[in-house]
């Protein structure tokens, strides 16, 4: 329990970090810069405080959406909805909605004064809720782009994320286990209870999604595990087996590390050329608006990405000890997303049929949104045209608007996903709505 003195210092902490925090800094280059295969790294730059500047969270007003691009339209799929986070499609087109948030954290893992100020600022942009712990079953049985049935698919879960469907199991990514429970075709309930697969790395979850793809012949699974810091600050012994891709054996629960310094690795899908595993990855924060930009990369087994002793490739941050023999490792990403944007959901185009033909080679990314910038980016869905398996040219705006004209945010969006009949579904966890992008 805080005493009121602490309680006040605390307040006017949060107060100061907030009204000058967001003034910190300055962005040195356009936001462009932060994109593409070949980003621009600036000079570090820190300040007393950390560049604080989140979108305030609103609400959509009465029958607005957020703005398609050109030759687009977007609708409400399902509304309603309690916190949606990520979504996954099973084979006979039932949509399922992980609606989650982070848990609690341990008393002895709150990270102190300082946990304490930015939990407060990020309840402002609306990630303060309690977690639901439940994942919904959303069908569109008319097909007509509007979910007609909404229940309630599982509950009592553990701040779920990643779902996975391999044969007659759905494994579904606690924050803190994989679990699975037995899958008939066209059920909207589940009532069996979990089996545990295999443990997660867990306790004071400063990254707490666990997102979750299975191999295409099902034997694996790939976990995305975030680290427990920004920059390895509370200590490599609370980052064992974080900051990672983590590969399970189902039918045992081994699991090995597959990739690793990936500071939060979230979403993850198969390239349908290469075969490759693909993931966004949200980088580091507190060194400049413009460092240091998200990514997307193909990921190599047992390869190295840098955090937390450089990024992009071999660039040192000078904020852990040095370790140049982990430096000399890192290998550089294949695609910048934007410094601090937040990307999370990502899936490839491949299926979107009822998108124009140039959104159908290539990765749609959800991108939640910045809050250590002072010029605010993120806060849409973008896609990443592809040629040969590759990116190949710069983003192209799919869904903006989530801000409005006084700057709140009237959503934020996470999951993305193909439709059975081929349409863009993405998860807002701020407006309460799945919408759903089709040709116009």
């Amino acid at each position: 329990m805080r005493s009121p003195r602490t309680v006040l210092f605390a307040s006017t902490l949060l107060a100061t970090v907030i009204g000058l925090g967001a003034c910190a800094g300055g962005t040195a280059l356009p936001v462009a810069a932060g994109f593409g295969p070949d980003p621009q790294l600036p000079a570090v730059r820190q300040g007393l405080l950390p560049t604080v500047n989140i979108a305030p969270a609103s609400s959509w007003p009465e029958g607005a959406t957020p703005v398609a691009a050109a030759g687009l339209r977007v609708q409400a799929f399902a509304t309603g909805l309690d916190h949606p986070r990520w979504l996954y499609r099973l084979p006979n087109g039932d949509i399922l909605v992980a609606e989650s948030n982070a848990p609690p954290k341990p008393e002895d893992k709150k990270g102190g004064l300082r946990g304490w100020v930015m939990g407060k600022v990020m309840a402002k942009a609306g990630a303060g809720v309690p977690s639901p712990n439940k994942i919904v079953l959303l069908r569109d049985a008319d097909g007509d782009g509007v979910a007609e049935t909404k229940s309630d698919f599982l509950t009592g879960l553990n701040s779920p994320f990643g779902m996975a469907l391999v044969s007659d199991r759905l494994y579904v990514a606690n924050a803190d286990a994989v679990v699975a429970f037995p899958y008939r075709s066209g059920q909207t309930q589940i009532d069996a209870a979990a089996t545990k697969v295999a443990d997660l790395p867990a306790g004071r979850n400063h990254h707490w999604t666990k997102s979750l793809v299975a191999s295409p012949d099902g034997r694996r699974l790939y976990v995305g595990v975030g680290s427990n810091s920004n920059v390895g600050e509370n200590g490599l012994d609370e980052e064992v087996d974080r900051a990672a891709i983590l590969e399970i054996d189902p039918a045992t629960g081994a699991r090995q590390v597959y990739a690793s310094g990936l500071r939060n690795p979230v979403g993850m899908d198969w390239n349908p050329q290469t075969g490759q595993l693909w993931v966004a990855v949200n980088e580091r924060d507190e060194i400049g608006d413009d460092l240091v930009p998200d990514y997307m990369t193909s990921v190599a087994p047992g390869a190295f990405y840098g955090w937390p002793w450089s990024y992009y490739g071999q660039t040192v941050d000078t904020r852990p000890p040095a370790n140049p023999a982990m430096v000399a490792r890192a290998i550089r990403p294949d695609y910048a997303l934007g410094a601090h944007t937040a990307s999370l959901g990502l899936t490839f185009g491949q299926g979107a049929s009822l998108l124009p033909p140039a959104l159908r080679s290539g990765v749609f990314v959800g991108q939640h949104g910045s809050w250590n910038r002072s010029v605010r980016s993120g806060y849409k869905v973008i896609f990443v045209p592809f040629v040969d398996g590759r990116p190949a040219g710069p983003p192209q705006d799919v869904l903006t608007g989530f801000l409005n004209a006084r700057g709140q945010a009237q959503g934020r969006p996470v999951g993305v996903q193909i439709d059975r009949e081929g349409a863009l579904l993405v998860a807002d966890d701020v407006g309460n709505v799945i919408w759903r992008v089709s040709g116009a």
